[in-house]
């Protein structure tokens, strides 16, 4: 067990060996991510309309 002065000095180490991403790179993965998002939502909304309609339409076929 290492003394907390001796623990915190590794931490520093092992933090400065750590590849930390560009303002630019977290930007743009920033951007990805909601463009997926927005994408990933619309095909759920459309695959729910289209189970909504065909579920209407099987259940007034046969009512």
């Amino acid at each position: 067990m290492a003394n907390p002065l001796q623990f915190m000095q590794q931490v520093r180490s092992e933090v400065g060996k750590v590849s930390w991403p560009t303002r630019r790179e977290v930007l743009l993965t920033t951007v990805m991510v909601f463009i997926m998002a927005a994408l990933t939502a619309v095909f759920f909304s459309l695959v729910d309309l289209v189970i909504r309609l065909g579920l209407a339409a099987v259940l007034g076929v046969a009512g």
